[in-house]
């Protein structure tokens, strides 16, 4: 079968090119005899590639020499707990932008702890349409958390909160590496993979060292961030080949340009369908407000269930792929990752200009 074009919001598409390489090294990796799945995480073989992977995300995000590069296990739901189980010591507060469900199951697993959590800004009145910029961090806050894209309403950061150097918390599961970084005032950034920077399995956490140590002595080892960061992301058997997939993603990324290009080439794609969007009288109704639309998820409606469902399966018979919107939103949601070609966001566009035709 033709490879299609995939939209799902994650586990999300990837470079054909890094699946073709895996799969060429699949049996025998760099002439060692065997998978890169069955190596050592001890062995020379492997070192190279977990070190090669850190180094093309400090290279490539220009992260600054006094941050540490972290693989974590859990998904990025279990930095959820870990943030604040590190960061915040007791009787000390955290401020938290809720601008979707996955800052409220953070807010959640924060509250879980018993930590003192305020929520400074909300967009949850509209059914989180727009980015909140009207905010007042409060006095002694420890740090502020935010989420930068958000996959299910389609709202996305353009600009980080200036917090006046309390460290900013950033889940940036599903725009990480789409767009250059200022690391002036951020204290942690995160992210699953599966997304936009490899497979699951794997989360990467970007962390400033002066907040690697946590105030929290009853932190179990593998929770605390000082346990990665000492071993380099070794202290136990790592997702080996999900970060072997990570480093061929950066390496693709690399040899396309950089972040720059593949910033350049999210906006283009997106364009063509919020065009279409735009120029459809009303047919297409996008969730977001236009100032916070996301150029990573791409959320609309239609005039009715029936008419969306009925788009959802002609989609499928031009091979594209996961464009049904989640439960909160409804209607259709397209994902153009990274990896999604901008041939992907072509058909897409068609389809969407004929389908109002026909309709």
């Amino acid at each position: 079968m033709a490879r299609v074009y995939n939209f799902y919001a994650g586990p999300a598409t990837l470079p054909e090119e890094i699946i073709k390489e895996a799969k060429d090294e699949l049996l025998d990796f760099k002439g060692i005899g065997m998978s890169v799945m069955e190596t050592s995480h001890r062995s020379k073989e492997y070192d190279e590639v977990h070190n090669e992977a850190i180094n093309n995300i400090r290279s490539l995000y220009k992260v600054p020499e006094n941050y540490d590069v972290l693989f974590l296990h859990g998904g990025a739901s279990s930095q959820f707990f870990m943030v604040p189980m590190n960061l915040l010591g007791e009787n000390e507060t955290a401020d938290y932008i809720c601008t979707g469900a996955w800052t409220e199951k953070a807010i959640k697993e924060a509250q879980i702890l018993d930590k003192k959590i305020n929520i400074i800004a909300t967009s949850k009145d509209s059914n989180y349409k727009f980015i909140p910029d009207k905010y007042k961090i409060t006095n002694g806050a420890k740090y502020l958390y935010i989420t930068s894209n958000n996959t299910i309403f389609g709202t996305q950061y353009k600009n980080f909160p200036n917090t006046n150097s309390v460290p900013l918390v950033i889940d940036a599961s599903s725009d990480i590496f789409s767009y250059e970084i200022d690391w002036k005032n951020i204290g942690i950034l995160f992210a699953g993979a599966q997304k936009n920077a490899g497979p699951s399995g794997v989360t990467i956490l970007i962390i400033r060292k002066d907040l690697v140590e946590t105030k929290n002595e009853k932190v179990p080892t593998m929770l605390k961030y000082s346990t990665h960061a000492s071993s380099n992301s070794l202290y136990n058997t790592p997702s080996t080949f999900g970060i072997y997939m990570i480093g061929l993603n950066l390496k693709w990324l690399k040899s396309i340009g950089g972040i720059k290009e593949i910033s350049e080439r999210n906006k283009k794609k997106a364009e063509l369908i919020y065009n279409v969007i735009d120029g459809s009288n009303g047919f297409y109704k996008g969730h977001a407000e236009k100032e916070s639309r996301s150029l990573m998820n791409i959320t609309f409606n239609l005039n009715s269930p029936e008419l969306e469902a009925k788009f959802v399966e002609e989609s499928k018979k031009e091979k594209l792929i996961g464009l049904k919107g989640h439960r909160s939103v409804g209607g259709i949601r397209a994902s153009v990752y990274n990896a999604m070609p901008i041939e992907g966001c072509k058909k897409l566009a068609d389809f969407m200009s004929d389908f109002m035709k026909n309709n």
